[in-house]
């Protein structure tokens, strides 16, 4: 069973799916501005509604509840199994910690046996999502996949919270396993960017950090593809990177987070390893629809083309600078497929966690619109 309601300051709040759980919940899933999720108040009467009922939940760059996209609120889902174990973990990491140990720590804090899935919900600026994938997927037991995403802060890059079953607090990584045969869960992650420009190689990084493609300053190269539309971070969003190792056939997008003007260098979301060839994309609007409508397609069908009560959306908060005042469309198309009785929460975030199709179990994404669908039967 599962209850939605949204706080905003002009309405407060509201109900948008209404259950019987009279506070009884096994879990809450609470995304929020971070302005929002510091407020005593709220998260107080959150408490209240649901007494004792763990808690995960992390900033955002938007909020989204049914097929609404929202900025300064708080969207609590409450879920109760019936069938199904969850166990609750988290770690702690300070700037420039090791996120793939970090990573392997969460993974081997929960108990093995039965477990069908992992969520993961991970600070945005602090953890190197790459290296976090990595270590949760070199940790876990095969056929065991992860989703989830880094929480957001807008396009300010500046703080980002993770609620741990606590108080929400920065530098937090935390995971829920879920156990139990009864759980059926799908997963779908698809962007929808067109490449442009020439392939260039890596030729001078530190984890995600880029210093140099071709020799020649990174920073000076996006500078000059861009040209006027080029004024920080936030307008790099538009432009991510799609990056291509070599050691792998396929291809992952990666976002800028920030901006170093005195080294020249730019932070990506995940690694940028020397070596690797890089190339920059931009944005086709029917294609970022379509995309989250396929991503929707993959998850429905894991299911076994059964209608899920949950669907999670993470999508990244460069989709939603481009699709601006139609950025519910993508929403919207996820609806169509999910059909009408599905539960729809989620945020735009900061790089999105989903296995890569059937190739890998854990890979951090960008600029995706990345859907894990929940069924218990």
């Amino acid at each position: 069973m599962i209850e939605q309601q949204y706080w905003t300051p002009d309405e407060g709040w509201q109900i948008e799916s209404a259950a019987k759980l009279d506070g009884k919940a096994s879990l809450l899933l609470v995304f929020g501005a971070g302005h929002v999720l510091c407020d005593d108040a709220r998260m107080n009467e959150v408490s209240a509604r649901y007494p004792g009922t763990p808690m995960v939940g992390c900033s955002t760059s938007g909020e989204i509840c049914g097929i609404r996209v929202r900025d300064d609120s708080l969207v609590v889902t409450a879920l109760r199994f019936e069938h199904t174990g969850l166990k609750l973990v988290h770690e702690t990491i300070a700037d420039g910690g090791d996120s793939r140990a970090a990573g392997e720590r969460l993974a081997r804090s929960l108990p093995m046996r039965e477990l069908v899935h992992v969520l993961v919900l991970s600070d945005g600026l602090k953890v190197n999502g790459s290296e976090l994938a990595r270590g949760l997927r070199e940790s876990l037991p095969a056929g065991v996949a992860v989703t989830g995403g880094l929480a957001g802060d807008g396009t300010a890059f500046l703080h980002t919270l993770v609620i741990a079953d606590r108080v929400p607090c920065e530098g937090v990584i935390t995971a829920v396993g879920f156990y139990g045969k009864r759980l059926k869960v799908g997963f779908g992650s698809l962007g929808g960017w067109d490449s442009f420009g020439a392939e260039r190689r890596i030729t001078r990084s530190k984890g995600n950090v880029l210093y140099e493609l071709d020799g020649r300053s990174a920073l000076e190269l996006y500078k000059k593809y861009l040209g006027e539309q080029y004024a920080g971070p936030a307008d790099a969003l538009l432009f991510p990177l799609m990056l291509r190792t070599g050691e792998e056939d396929f291809g992952l997008v990666r976002t800028v987070l920030a901006v170093n003007e005195d080294e020249q260098s730019m932070t990506f979301a995940g690694d940028m390893p020397e070596g690797g060839y890089a190339r920059l994309m931009k944005a086709n609007f029917d294609r970022l629809v379509d995309g989250a409508e396929e991503a929707a397609r993959s998850s429905y069908e894991m299911l076994g083309s059964v209608e899920p009560e949950l669907a999670l959306l993470v999508s990244c908060v460069g989709r939603k600078l481009v699709l601006k005042q139609r950025v519910e469309e993508e929403v919207e198309s996820v609806r169509g497929v999910l059909g009408r009785n599905a539960v729809l929460a989620g945020f735009y975030s900061y790089g999105e966690i989903c296995p890569h199709g059937a190739i890998t179990q854990c890979e951090l994404h960008n600029q995706t619109m990345t859907i894990t669908t929940f069924s218990e039967r």
